[in-house]
């Protein structure tokens, strides 16, 4: 209203009202501890505001003079001037259409972030959603990211969709799950949004209605999704480290936003957040089960004493000379890196090799497995893999891994060996390395005995130190066993 006493019959007035109590409940908007149906008009006006914006409208607000009638005015005949915080659509001037190059560039930072990794269906259109996100707390679907106007995002506006990323909410205001890994994109900067929102406008619209998610109780309610936002998100932006090089920080940039490295490479505790330890600390990805490893250990995935070649062939081809990727980690170089430019994969590289490194090396030899237990795992090993391994575990240069002091088959939990044994390894299939050689899956060959049996050789053979591998740990791998 314009003497802010309110409009009937339900927005409230802003006058003869303590400044802290006004700072409070903006504060409350803003941070999402408030809200209301959508359209949430409350809240996207609050997230507008920076802090210093509130505590300025607050003070002015609690100096303004009571007027003679503090009465509501009355429900206004035509419609106000404001819609949700923006002045009226007829009133907003179209934004300048994106240029070319600024398009080619959205798509080159939407490939950095995977995005159609999740935002696409097994042989379905690209970035038209749909896809399930199997969780500890129910499944989450990825929402359409075409320009179709009725599904898609073909209504959002560039504000809309930084809005996402920096803080993790829909254009009508609700918070989004973090299956969606703002916590990471919340770096991103504005520019680089805006040049995804160009690309993805340009997209083709596919008329595909999003899938609701389905959560169990209680985390399928707004209050518990604004808890855990309360106790574990925090918008932020990235932040230049002065005292490093421009291409150290590109990198951290790369690894720490768009790259969302950390949403595998980090522990989870019992609400889905990351763990209380370092960033790329290594930890289980949650429902895959496949051990992402710490980046901060030589004896797990560090690469402080790598060859920084080894490194960017690593994210461009899928293999080095000491490792390759498999898992979820070949669906990241498959769908991502594999498609990023010489320096940005240079910068990453720089930024993972000084990554500060952690001596986690067991104290003690695990003790050896019974006779028995290696007996069978040498008869297996023998029978299906010494043909491409070798029976020294020396593998075949550029072609087989070599198993003898490979740290990736001595990693405990042993989770990662057991996937590979019982599904097969496969590195990604890239522009410089389309036709990978790949391990055939043992799981429908062998027994869970067998299986458990050649792994533990495997990690205890030709000076590998990893522990031995149970029974029932393969059944669990295998989903026999609930984890």
């Amino acid at each position: 209203g314009e003497a802010l006493t309110g409009v009937q019959p339900a927005t409230p007035g802003l006058l003869g009202l303590p400044r802290d109590y006004l700072s409070a409940q903006l504060g409350a908007w803003k941070a999402g501890n408030r809200h209301a149906a959508a359209p949430d008009c409350m809240a996207r006006i609050a997230h507008r505001l920076t802090p210093e914006d509130i505590g300025a409208v607050s003070q002015w607000l609690a100096a303004q003079a009571l007027p003679a009638s503090t009465r509501p005015a009355p429900r206004p005949v035509r419609k106000p001037p404001l819609d949700c915080g923006t002045v009226s659509a007829a009133a907003v001037p179209t934004p300048p259409a994106a240029t070319s190059s600024e398009i080619a560039r959205g798509e080159y930072l939407a490939r950095a972030g995977n995005c159609a990794g999740c935002h696409t269906t097994r042989g379905g259109r690209p970035y038209a959603g749909g896809r399930a996100i199997d969780t500890p707390f129910g499944k989450v679907f990825a929402s359409n990211l075409t320009s179709d106007p009725e599904t898609g995002i073909g209504k959002w506006s560039a504000d809309d969709f930084w809005r996402a990323l920096h803080e993790g909410r829909s254009r009508d205001g609700r918070a989004l799950y973090p299956a969606f890994p703002y916590s990471s994109y919340t770096r991103v900067n504005r520019a680089d949004a805006d040049a995804i929102h160009a690309y993805l406008r340009r997209l083709a619209p596919v008329r595909q209605r999003n899938v609701p998610h389905a959560l169990r109780f209680p985390y399928d309610s707004p209050l518990s999704l604004a808890g855990w936002r309360t106790l574990y998100f925090r918008a932020g932006t990235f932040e230049a480290d002065a005292t490093r090089s421009s291409e150290w920080n590109r990198g951290a940039y790369l690894v720490q936003g768009l790259g969302h490295c950390n949403a595998c490479h980090a522990g989870r505790n019992a609400l889905g957040a990351a763990a209380d330890s370092p960033e790329l600390a290594g930890g289980m990805i949650p429902m895959q089960n496949w051990y992402a490893p710490s980046l901060l250990s030589a004896t797990q995935a560090g690469v402080a004493r790598w060859k920084i070649e080894d490194v960017v062939s690593l994210l461009l081809t899928g293999v080095a000379p000491d490792a390759s990727a498999s898992g979820p980690m070949a669906d990241v170089v498959h769908g991502a890196t594999q498609y990023l430019n010489q320096t940005d994969l240079r910068a990453m590289a720089v930024y993972l090799q000084a990554l500060p490194q952690i001596d986690d090396r067991p104290q003690a030899t695990p003790p050896a497995p019974t006779p028995a237990w290696i007996e069978l795992g040498a008869t297996v090993y023998e029978r299906h893999c010494a043909n491409c391994h070798g029976s020294n575990g020396a593998g075949v240069a550029g072609i087989y891994p070599g198993l003898a002091g490979n740290r990736a088959v001595a990693l405990d939990p042993p989770a990662n060996v057991i996937h590979m044994l019982l599904e097969g390894g496969f590195a990604p299939a890239t522009r410089r390395n389309p036709r990978p050689f790949g391990m055939p899956p043992y799981g429908p060959l062998l027994s869970d005995q067998e299986i458990a049996a050649v792994a533990s050789y495997i990690r205890g053979a030709w000076g590998n130190r990893g522990r031995e591998v149970t029974t029932f740990e393969v059944r669990r791998y295998r989903g026999d066993v609930v984890p």
